[in-house]
């Protein structure tokens, strides 16, 4: 049982003012003074949430004067010295996914080998881009440097790395809705990231994002790049205009054009577990069942979708005349398959 003198020194020190320097960025180094000395870690990391306006998980990180002032992870506050400096840390939360997920999602490492799906771009272009949520340390940062901005103005001085990551991120979003954005959109997207972060405005701009327009148009293009080069159709079609992406043999790429609105699925790659020759197979039951008197309608259908990437590489590379499209696929001259083939598109 404590003693009454334990109790006393144990209220003195509860009730004693604690002053420390946090480190929150390289650039952002604020001193906290806290009117009573937290208990434990967690009571500290509490504290330091509501007077420093933290919203992310965070672990702290103090300088130990037993090892030159090198930085340990704290987790028990009697290590701490009398004035100590504390790193603040994001924790990034993992979230449990599926094995589908995890193939399926595209990240904006430089060295990942991009997945190409049938459904890569499905979106018409939105009337407001929505820019999307950055990586754990991304937001952080740029939220420290709004909250900056509005208080003092200070513009964030953006390394190399940073924007890199918001480009990544920006261009990986808008090929959810068009590997070819025109000018203006490239301009909405610029407006939309200084309306959402104003720290990244632009001094001597007239619009505040002219040259975050110009990097948008640059980094899309490398996107497109490395799109084709991990083998997706859609963009590789596009590429080698004077045949320099061509095989051997093989001519120029002069009659094809950038693709246009509705134009989203122009050669899409072939479905998942499918080669060209699993797709002829299914190209051929679905002659034979147009043959019939009374042809299912759902079978149709689901083979017509089935095929659609095998019939859209026959017309963009052999380009067939009308006679043999209709000798083979006549489910795509019925009325239900002409108006469900403008959709596939």
């Amino acid at each position: 049982m404590a003693t009454r003198d334990e109790m006393q020194a144990k209220e003195m020190t509860a009730n004693k003012k604690m002053t420390m320097r946090v480190i929150l960025a390289e650039a952002d180094i604020r001193k906290v003074i806290l009117h009573s000395r937290p208990s434990t870690v967690e009571d500290l990391i509490t504290k330091l949430r509501e007077s420093l306006g933290l919203q992310n998980n965070f672990s702290l990180q103090f300088q130990d004067p037993e090892f030159n002032n090198e930085l340990c992870n704290l987790t028990d506050l009697q290590e701490l010295p009398e004035k100590p400096t504390i790193k603040v840390l994001p924790v990034l939360d993992l979230v449990p996914v599926s094995s589908d997920e995890v193939f399926s999602d595209t990240s904006t490492a430089d060295t990942e080998i991009l997945s190409c799906t049938p459904q890569d771009r499905r979106e018409p272009w939105p009337e407001f881009f929505d820019i999307p949520t950055f990586s754990v340390d991304v937001e952080y940062r740029l939220r420290q440097a709004d909250l900056l901005f509005m208080s003092e103005g200070t513009h964030l001085k953006v390394s190399k790395e940073l924007k890199h990551e918001i480009l990544e991120r920006l261009a990986e979003s808008m090929y959810s809705y068009t590997a070819y954005p025109t000018a203006a959109q490239f301009e909405s997207v610029a407006a939309a990231l200084i309306s959402k972060h104003p720290c990244l405005q632009e001094r001597g701009s007239a619009t505040r994002c002219c040259g975050w327009k110009n990097s948008l148009k640059h980094k899309m293009g490398n996107y497109r790049t490395k799109r084709r080069q991990s083998g997706c159709l859609d963009v590789a079609v596009n590429a080698g205009k004077r045949g320099r992406h061509s095989s051997d043999g093989q001519p120029a790429n002069k009659r094809i054009k950038k693709a246009k609105k509705g134009e989203i699925n122009y050669l899409p790659n072939f479905p998942d577990g499918f080669d060209q020759a699993a797709l002829e197979e299914a190209r051929k039951d679905l002659a034979d069942e147009m043959q019939k008197r009374t042809p299912s309608g759902l079978l149709v259908k689901q083979k017509m979708d089935q095929t659609f990437a095998l019939r859209r590489k026959e017309v963009v590379d052999s380009e067939p005349p009308i006679n043999t499209m209709v000798k083979r696929w006549p489910a795509l001259f019925t009325e239900d398959q002409v108006f469900m083939e403008f959709i596939r598109i």
